[in-house]
C-alpha cells in the first residue's frame, strides 16, 4: 500500500545526500524508516520484492525529485550562507542522538565493548574532517570506458556509505574526485553520466543493505552502538566553523535551533 508521506519523506533524505558531510541514513533513522529502509532495499531482490515496491517508489521519488529540484537551491545556500547551512544540518545531528541513546537504552544494557565499538566510530568518521578534498577539479561530460568503470565504483561506493548514518555519501564522492561531475550531471541533466553513477548507487545499495541488514539481525547491540559513534562523528565533519560577524552568528545559531526543533519534530513524528 502506497504512503505517500513517504515521498516528503524521500525529499528529506535526498536533500541531505546532496550536502557533503550530511548523511542521508541519519535522516532516515530520525524519521524512523531506517529499519524499514534497509529491510526494503535488501528485500527487492528476494520472492517477496512485490510488498517492498511501494515504499521504495514513494521513496525514491522523493528522493529524487529533491535531488533534481534541490540541488540549485542547495548549491546557492552553501556558497551563499556555508555555516548557517552547516550549522541547521548540526542542529539536526545533535538532535538525533537523544533519540538514539533512548532507543539503544545505553545505560541500561551497553557494556565496554559496545563503547569501544561507539567511539571507534566516532574516530573513523571524525577522522574524515582532516580530508580536504579538491572541490575545482573538472567535471566529466562526456563518457568512456574506464570514466564507465570509474562512476560506477563512486556511486557504489557512495551508496555504501549512505546507508551508514554518519557517514556522507555525497563526501565520499568529493574524497575521490567524483563529485564536482555529480552534481554537474544533475544541474546540467547530463543523462548518461546520471544512469552511470545512479547505477552504482543502486548496486551498491542492495549489496550493502543485505549485510547492515544480517549485522542488525546478529548484533543489534554492537550495530546500534556503531551507528550513535558514526552519528557522533559527523558533527566534526559537518562543522563549519564560525565566523565571529553579528550577522552570520545569529544567523548561524538561529539556523542550529531551527535544526535542533526539526530533529525533535521528526523525531517524534517518528
Amino acid at each position: 500500500m502506497f504512503d505517500w508521506r513517504n515521498i516528503f519523506r524521500g525529499m528529506a533524505m535526498g536533500t541531505s545526500d546532496i550536502i557533503p558531510g550530511v548523511s542521508g541514513g541519519t535522516i532516515a533513522v530520525l524519521l524512523g524508516i531506517y529499519d524499514q529502509f534497509i529491510n526494503a532495499v535488501s528485500g527487492i531482490t528476494t520472492k517477496e520484492w512485490k510488498k517492498h515496491v511501494p515504499f521504495l517508489l514513494t521513496l525514491g521519488l522523493g528522493m529524487g525529485s529533491a535531488i533534481l529540484l534541490l540541488s540549485h537551491a542547495v548549491e546557492w545556500l552553501l556558497e551563499s550562507y556555508p555555516q548557517p547551512t552547516n550549522f541547521f544540518f548540526l542542529g539536526l545531528i545533535l538532535g538525533i542522538l537523544p533519540y538514539l541513546l533512548k532507543e539503544a537504552n545505553v545505560r541500561g544494557t551497553f557494556k565496554a565493548k559496545h563503547f569501544v565499538i561507539l567511539i571507534v566510530g566516532a574516530i573513523l568518521v571524525a577522522s574524515m574532517a582532516f580530508f580536504k578534498p579538491d572541490e575545482g577539479g573538472n567535471p566529466i561530460e562526456t563518457l568512456t570506458i574506464l570514466s564507465i568503470i570509474g562512476l560506477f565504483l563512486a556511486g557504489a561506493s557512495a551508496s555504501m556509505a549512505m546507508l551508514l548514518p554518519g557517514i556522507s555519501g555525497s563526501f565520499v564522492l568529493l574524497i575521490i574526485g567524483v563529485y564536482p561531475t555529480a552534481i554537474n550531471a544533475i544541474t546540467t541533466l547530463n543523462l548518461p553520466i546520471i544512469m552511470v553513477i545512479g547505477a552504482g548507487i543502486a548496486s551498491g545499495f542492495i549489496l550493502s543493505s543485505k549485510g547492515i541488514k544480517y549485522l542488525l539481525a546478529r548484533f543489534p547491540l554492537m550495530m546500534y552502538a556503531l551507528i550513535i559513534g558514526l552519528v557522533f562523528g559527523s558533527l566534526f565533519v559537518v562543522f563549519p566553523g564560525l565566523t565571529l560577524t553579528l550577522n552570520n552568528v545569529l544567523l548561524s545559531i538561529g539556523a542550529l535551533f531551527v535544526g535542533l526543533f526539526v530533529a525533535v519534530l521528526l523525531g517524534k513524528r517518528g
